[in-house]
């Protein structure tokens, strides 16, 4: 008879899953995917070595999985914040999507540059493309509203969402950046204030 997992021995997969993936995003937080290993997320969760290899069978397969994690959360923090559950305006939404996107960025900072805009693995790279997508489709579906409402001036949604994406991440790449300070040496609220400006003077009507 074939060996079947019990749902206990899946629940504790599953869990020690979760654990090495918190582990490397801890490593990326701190250090980029550069200092990204198979030893480093071992000694980060205290494991060993051949722990790791079990779930993930290579470093371009680690660091894919932590770039879905970490872009996943990031994406449903703006796609929460694009169409929350209270009523709000179009243009109220896309301000909250752009600012939520900003303020985390700026807050972890260092993740957020190796999501952004970190020299990766074609694996990753792929993913991160996919991500860019994704946070283009929320802004364009809340366009593309704000044009039936008669908020937003009549306009391409995807191009639009598009110019709207490249306009956060190239804003903040060079204060997220290798080198760029934490928080003190530039004003954060200033900042989040032009480039939301920026994005909502685009779309007016």
């Amino acid at each position: 008879m074939a060996y079947r997992p019990t749902e206990k021995t899946e629940a504790h997969k599953r869990a020690r899953n979760q654990q090495l993936l918190e582990s490397a995003i801890k490593v990326v937080a701190r250090e980029g995917f550069q200092a990204l290993t198979i030893s480093a997320v071992a000694e980060e969760a205290n494991v060993a070595t051949g722990t790791v290899y079990k779930y993930f069978e290579s470093k371009a397969a680690l660091c894919t999985e932590v770039f879905r994690a970490g872009s996943g959360r990031e994406v449903e923090q703006v796609q929460a914040a694009a169409f929350p559950r209270a009523r709000k305006s179009c243009m109220e939404r896309l301000r909250d999507a752009i600012t939520i996107f900003a303020e985390r960025a700026i807050a972890g900072h260092r993740l957020a540059y190796s999501l952004i805009a970190e020299p990766v693995d074609p694996m990753v790279e792929a993913e991160r493309l996919k991500y860019r997508h994704a946070y283009a489709g929320i802004f364009s579906s809340l366009i593309e509203e704000g044009i039936e409402r008669k908020e937003f001036a009549p306009q391409d949604p995807v191009a639009s969402a598009a110019a709207i994406v490249g306009a956060l991440a190239e804003t903040l790449v060079g204060p997220l950046g290798i080198g760029a300070p934490a928080s003190g040496k530039f004003d954060q609220t200033q900042l989040i204030d032009s480039i939301t400006t920026f994005c909502l003077k685009a779309v007016r009507a």
